[in-house]
């Protein structure tokens, strides 16, 4: 029998708000893209290796089905549930990608599926996490960011913010120090800590004004360019620890045969590759 997305959403969220008690200290794992050109196998190892490690709650940057054909998207959607049937008791939040999202029809199913809008927002203990909608552009459009600064602004009082989406929208303003970029203020403004974006399908991040921007690697979307694991090029999930309002990330690679299992830290990546050898 096949169980709905949204009947798994609304159970997911019950289970954030009656299944665990308060506490400044929790763990979430953050997955990247699953497609395009989804490597067999790999998404469902990667699950597999998050299941293990009992996080409150996973968030996904996108990129969920392959998409792009308003005639199979459906279709797609409900491989995905059949999938993430063994991980139902564990709080799912996607991000739309650009192969989520890319008509007015794949926008309706992602409602469907997800349980949410395009952009929405959510609260766990002193967690607040804003998912902003870049699924048909590389930037944030003029609506999405009033609902970022909107929504950061009616969270201001939570003490850790973190931004996810699926497209780097921030990309050109941190690797060439733009302080002044429009976006990058706003969040500096409103004391977001971190921000998740994948698309690339490389590990990599950077610093700026003391806001930590990282680029998620693959979680089963297909590797380009050189492939090297120094690079940024592997699949693996993050698993993120949260201490009051200290947040410390574990990039764990998948193991044999795809990956060699290597575990590093954000601080082990910059913005060319691996800066420190994994461990």
């Amino acid at each position: 029998m096949r169980v709905s997305f949204c009947l798994l959403a609304a159970i997911s969220l019950s289970y954030v708000a009656a299944g665990r008690s308060r506490s400044d200290s929790f763990q979430f794992a953050v997955m990247g893209d699953r497609t395009g050109e989804a490597q067999p196998g790999v998404y469902e190892e990667v699950w597999q290796a998050v299941a293990k490690e009992k996080p409150n709650f996973v968030v996904s940057v996108g990129d969920t089905i392959q998409g792009l054909n308003d005639g199979t998207a459906l279709g797609e959607w409900e491989q995905i549930e059949n999938k993430l049937l063994p991980y139902k008791t564990i709080p799912l939040y996607l991000a739309p990608g650009n192969h989520d999202i890319w008509s007015e029809r794949s926008e309706a199913l992602f409602k469907r599926f997800s349980h949410h809008a395009p952009h929405y927002s959510f609260d766990f203990e002193q967690l607040h996490v804003t998912v902003l909608d870049t699924s048909r552009s590389d930037n944030l459009s003029d609506a999405e960011m009033r609902f970022l600064e909107d929504d950061l602004k009616a969270h201001a009082q939570q003490p850790l913010k973190i931004v996810v989406s699926h497209r780097p929208f921030w990309l050109l303003p941190v690797l060439f120090g733009m302080t002044q970029s429009p976006v990058h203020q706003l969040l500096l403004r409103y004391g977001v800590r971190f921000v998740f974006t994948g698309h690339l399908h490389k590990m990599f991040h950077a610093e700026m004004d003391g806001i930590t921007y990282v680029c998620m690697p693959s979680a089963g979307g297909h590797l380009r360019d050189t492939k090297e694991y120094d690079d940024g090029w592997f699949f693996a999930h993050t698993l993120v620890r949260v201490t009051g309002q200290r947040l410390t990330m574990t990039i764990e690679e998948i193991g044999p045969p795809v990956g060699k299992g290597r575990v590093t830290t954000i601080d082990d990546w910059g913005v060319a590759g691996l800066v420190k050898k994994a461990a």
